[in-house]
């Protein structure tokens, strides 16, 4: 492991000297927590490269960030760049998601050293490119600083010294990762700055960096030169903690920079009553903690709320009592390596429950399923069994579409199940769901394969209207089944009422 435990010194990490360059040059000075960053990510190792090639960055928004890089830059440009193997190939590189967001960036850099004399005088007066094919100042020394927006073709054809990714949550793919971090790999002592907050299961960039720096630090075993400053408060926090906010956000205080607690603690308050996606923004925007999805289709609160684990280890018989009034509906995962077929029937109460008759999972999934399905079907023995057309488990449907049980009638049933496809909107099935559990409406058997694909789900918008996200989210199968299971056993026939039999002397039923 590198490093001696050693405090740092001037002569032990260039962040002394950016510190100074930022006080002294730009007259802006840096704030404590960035000190501390520019200082640590800064270490040097005895030969002057950077001891760390990969900076990963994570603190909650308005706290800076941005700015620190703002200040940083201009250094590199003007002064760090002596001290580089390669001072000839000393070019920066920012991205973001959009490119306007990059070019904010650049603008502000700018500003700052057109604003400050003696750096504007290294400036020559084709020092400034606002094309739309090139974002880019070049200073008399031939150092540069362009900006790209975050893709496959972000630092190609480049060499680089230091690269800056902004808002790493939103690296939903490794494109723009690789396309940067190839253009440094023969500088050696290339610096790769990745800031953000927390994202979701979608940034799987920042999720495996991160947790590659966590092996480092708990085993010894992963990217030794990968450091990771992190703020952000523990998971499972009280969204309205003072305490916790501050974990998150290091320049929340009552100084001329600092901005006030009250100003993120009216929020905390909302979006702890509101939770879903209000809450889980402000949990990795403000508190700087990972969620499962940033847009969630079914409040996970609201969802917990609905469990029944007293019987969930006997999930359909539990629903014995509801024969005459179940619905069963098959789903398949969109890459058929996952499929659930989910039961659910109405309480006298107006209750749901839901439960899973039967999964299967792997290549073989969907070949399990066909030879199993119709003798489930017929041991439960739903009203009707169902599934979502236009998805994955319509090719099974319509092999069931096909089939009776007496070859000499054409009614679509499976014993006395009857046997269609969901006629409703899809939107109307999966809204309709997450608006049962929101109302509280529902009650589950805590499954816990379901949990987890319910905490996952992910909403895909189309105008005013969504669906349960089928692909990049991870398996929804389960939860697509529960809708629809839920939306069967809501739209069957009320039961009808035992008759009463008039008898001498009373009544019997």
């Amino acid at each position: 492991m590198f490093g001696c435990g050693c405090a740092l010194t001037p002569e032990t990490s260039y962040g002394f000297e950016a510190i100074e360059f930022a006080d002294k040059t730009l007259g802006r000075p840096y704030l404590e927590w960035q000190q501390f960053l520019a200082i640590h990510a800064g270490e040097l190792l005895p030969d002057g490269r950077p001891r760390f090639r990969f900076v990963l960055v994570l603190v909650a928004r308005q706290n800076g960030k941005t700015e620190f890089l703002v200040l940083l830059v201009p250094f590199w440009l003007f002064l760090d760049f002596i001290n580089a193997q390669k001072p000839e190939k000393y070019t920066v590189l920012g991205t973001a998601n959009k490119l306007e967001y990059a070019k904010d960036s650049w603008e502000k850099v700018v500003s700052l050293v057109e604003a400050t004399p003696e750096l504007a005088e290294e400036l020559p007066r084709n020092g400034l490119w606002r094309g739309n094919n090139r974002i880019e100042m070049i200073t008399d020394n031939d150092t540069r600083y362009r900006v790209a927006a975050a893709g496959r073709s972000a630092g190609r054809s480049l060499t680089l010294a230091r690269v800056v990714m902004d808002e790493l949550r939103e690296h939903h793919t490794w494109e723009s990762f690789n396309a940067s971090v190839k253009a440094a790999n023969a500088v050696n002592d290339a610096q790769i700055w990745m800031l953000s907050n927390q994202g979701d299961d979608k940034s799987i960039v920042l999720d495996a960096k991160r947790d590659s720096a966590l092996a480092y630090i708990t085993s010894g075993i992963g990217d030794y030169r990968l450091g990771l400053f992190e703020w952000s408060a523990p998971i499972g926090s009280d969204p309205t903690d003072p305490h916790a906010l501050r974990q998150a956000n290091p320049n929340m205080g009552t100084g001329p920079r600092n901005f006030h607690p009250e100003n993120v603690l009216g929020a905390a308050q909302s979006a702890k009553a509101a939770g879903g996606e209000e809450l889980n923004g402000f949990l990795t925007e403000d508190m700087c903690i990972r969620v499962r999805n940033l847009d969630p289709a079914i409040d996970a609160a609201k969802w917990a709320a609905c469990g029944d684990k007293a019987r969930g280890h006997a999930a359909v018989l539990s629903m014995a009592h509801l024969r005459g009034r179940l619905a069963m509906v098959l789903e398949v995962s969109a890459d058929e390596q996952h499929a659930t077929l989910m039961v659910g029937g109405k309480e006298d109460s107006g209750l749901i429950r839901v439960a899973v008759a039967a999964k299967w999972a792997g290549p073989l999934a969907t070949k399990q399923l066909r030879a199993e399905l119709k003798d489930l079907i017929r041991a439960a023995k739903p009203v009707v069994f169902g599934w979502i057309p236009g998805g994955p488990a319509a090719a099974v449907g319509a092999e069931l579409l096909a089939y009776s049980d007496d070859p000499r009638t054409r009614r679509r049933e499976i014993g006395r199940t009857r046997v269609e496809p969901i006629k409703s909107e899809r939107p109307a099935v999966c809204m309709g769901f997450a608006e049962q559990v929101k109302s509280l409406e529902i009650v589950h058997a805590d499954d816990p394969m379901v949990d987890s694909q319910v905490g996952g789900s992910q909403r895909k918008w189309t105008g005013d209207t969504w669906v349960f996200e089928r692909r990049d989210t991870g398996h929804c199968d389960a939860t697509e089944a529960a809708a629809g299971a839920v939306h069967l056993a809501r739209t069957l026939p009320a039961k009808p009422p035992t008759p009463m039999v008039a008898v001498p002397g009373g009544s019997r039923g």
